[in-house]
């Protein structure tokens, strides 16, 4: 599967992003799916993922309550909705998949989409 993040730019401190991964190919519900980031000088970080179905969901205890990760199934699509941003969100973002039937690493990953949220 072949993933591209898109959505990221730049944003005061308390607005709000949407960011998209399409991914191509087909059975896009054999994946789990996620999003990482990575803020300059650090490691890349977990941030939100949602299940194959759509039904289970799980944030980093610094994003809960102000994202929220959804899928529609149809499109080949996974979304991050980003609310109250502060600038420790600034990151590039990366959105993942894994086979459904693994644990572990995420096996495909996409481009990135910068996000820079302003003070």
């Amino acid at each position: 599967v072949q993933l591209q993040a898109s959505g990221g730019g730049l944003v005061q401190a308390g607005g709000s992003l949407r960011l998209s991964c399409a991914a191509s190919g087909r059975a896009f519900d054999n994946y789990n799916m996620g999003w990482f980031r990575q803020a300059p000088g650090k490691e890349r970080e977990f941030v939100a993922s949602v299940s194959w179905s759509g039904s289970v969901t799980n944030y980093a205890d610094s994003v809960k309550g102000r994202f929220t990760v959804s899928r529609d199934n149809a499109k080949n699509t996974v979304h991050l909705q980003m609310n109250m941003l502060k600038p420790e969100d600034t990151a590039v973002y990366y959105c993942a998949a894994r086979p459904r039937t693994t644990v572990g690493d995420y096996a495909y990953w996409g481009q990135g989409t910068e996000v820079t949220v302003s003070s």
